[in-house]
């Protein structure tokens, strides 16, 4: 069945959000969909999908009653032909909702809910939507809780690209680009530099693990509003020398590739999806006991789950596989094959389609 499909996103930055709309975008045109974005000027989405091929419109989203971006989408949504509209975030839902309850068309209007964050109002998830998409089963849950129903939510997990995260064709080259000789412990966190990532209770860990492996370097990986309250931290603890801020990068696989451990102690995480890249190229992970970490770390099989704000025991955690290699390729095998098996973009395109489909057959 041949469907017409509007994603809206009123966020004009990138993350993981951005990045899984885009990527069902490819993907759902690969499996003979039209996709189209509609999101604000300048945003970083619209320069990627329109380098991918993605056909994009720009409208300014300034507040959730946005009358004229309301209009400015209905009239759209009937130009395109549009059969569903997907939203992502809370202005562009509340105007895609709209748009799609006047337009002429009347599409499936979708919610999709990509974080762990409370929220504040069931009202574009409830009455603006036919249904919603979680990125988890933990936010499904959440959402239940929260009153929706339960027949109307359903959990499509992000994937990421294999090809694209492929230890057996990416190249590591970290290391030497800092420096250090092959054998140098080098453990990596890959998340924007937020409070809720947890960067300065890894910080606080690092001076145990340091006892054990003096030679040991870790990287943060990513930009954000912490980051002079984290390059403190570390001046404080005297870790300069230990711990180095790379700032954002293009060469997140490469990166992985390099390191010999992903370490990330989030304290709300919806899903997880670095932890899933570090998996995907063979990589042991430690994250938090926390939300949507739980589905993505089978603890002590492809790595360890620790107590949230424990950094004693998330150096025991770093300690033990730095020590046991053998250990730690083993959880980097299991890793692999779990995202293989559920969190692939293929696996999250189709269930994206097949969850479009069924509600489009009731209306």
């Amino acid at each position: 069945m041949f469907i017409k499909i509007l994603h809206t996103e009123s966020s004009p930055g990138w993350g993981g959000q951005e990045n899984r709309i885009l990527n069902e975008s490819i993907g759902l045109q690969k499996l003979g969909a039209k996709v189209y974005i509609l999101c604000q000027p300048e945003s970083k989405l619209a320069e990627k999908a329109k380098e991918a091929g993605i056909e994009v419109f720009t409208s300014p989203m300034r507040k959730s009653f946005d009358l004229k971006a309301i209009y400015n989408t209905a009239r759209l949504i009937n130009k395109l032909n549009i059969d569903v509209v997907n939203t992502h975030s809370g202005k562009d839902s509340y105007i895609g909702g709209f748009a799609g309850k006047l337009s002429k068309k009347t599409p499936l209007i979708v919610r999709t809910r990509h974080l762990a964050l409370p929220i504040t109002s069931t009202f574009s998830y409830k009455y603006l939507s036919d249904f919603v998409v979680t990125v988890s089963e933990y936010v499904r849950q959440y959402l239940i809780q929260k009153g929706i129903p339960e027949k109307k939510v359903f959990a499509v997990p992000t994937g990421i690209d294999l090809e694209k995260f492929n230890p057996g064709k990416v190249k590591g080259t970290l290391k030497k680009e800092l420096g250090l000789n092959q054998d140098t412990p080098l453990i990596a966190t890959v998340a924007v530099l937020r409070k809720k990532k947890g960067h300065h209770i890894l910080i606080e860990a690092i001076p145990y693990v340091l006892k054990k492996f003096p030679e040991a370097v870790f990287v943060f990986v990513g930009e954000g509003p912490q980051r002079k309250n984290i390059e403190e931290k570390i001046k404080r603890h005297g870790l300069s020398k230990n711990v180095i801020m790379l700032g954002h990068r293009e060469d997140i696989p490469q990166i992985l590739s390099s390191i010999d451990l992903f370490v990330l102690p989030t304290l709300q995480e919806a899903l997880g999806t670095s932890f899933i890249e570090a998996m995907a190229m063979g990589k042991p992970v430690i994250g938090s006991n926390i939300d949507g970490v739980r589905e993505v770390i089978d603890n002590g099989l492809n790595g360890y789950l620790v107590p949230p704000e424990a950094p004693v025991v998330l150096a025991e955690k770093i300690i033990d596989l730095l020590s046991n290699r053998g250990k730690a390729k083993e959880f980097g095998v299991h890793g692999r094959e779990k995202v293989e098996n559920k969190y692939t973009i293929e696996k999250m395109c189709n269930g994206m389609l097949e969850v479009y489909l069924k509600h489009l057959k009731k209306l």
